[in-house]
């Protein structure tokens, strides 16, 4: 399985280059890692959306593109709508 965490927006997305994305193989992982990001994609994809804030128009936006097998499943989330779940996947591939 391979996940690819891509960022951008923000305050300063117009005046700073665009962060290179995080790419994650889980093949490159120990076992107990793997699985435990198996786990976090499976409870943030299976969380029910949280509704965007309209008036926080400048938050970072998280897309993760997760390949695995053939299937493709990506994630958004943005800083001003995210579920816990998803949060816990984002501090688990920005430590990577």
């Amino acid at each position: 399985m391979r996940v690819t965490l891509t960022t951008r927006g923000g305050l300063a997305a117009a005046i700073t280059p665009q962060l290179p994305p995080t790419v994650v193989d889980t093949t490159d992982l120990k076992p107990d890692a793997a699985a435990e990001l198996r786990a976090l994609i499976a409870a943030a994809a299976s969380a029910a959306p949280v509704a965007p804030n309209p008036r926080v128009r400048d938050a970072m936006t998280y897309t993760v593109l997760v390949e695995d097998d053939g299937d493709t499943t990506t994630l958004t989330a943005s800083d001003a709508a995210m579920t816990a779940p998803f949060s816990a996947l984002l501090s688990w591939l920005e430590d990577q």
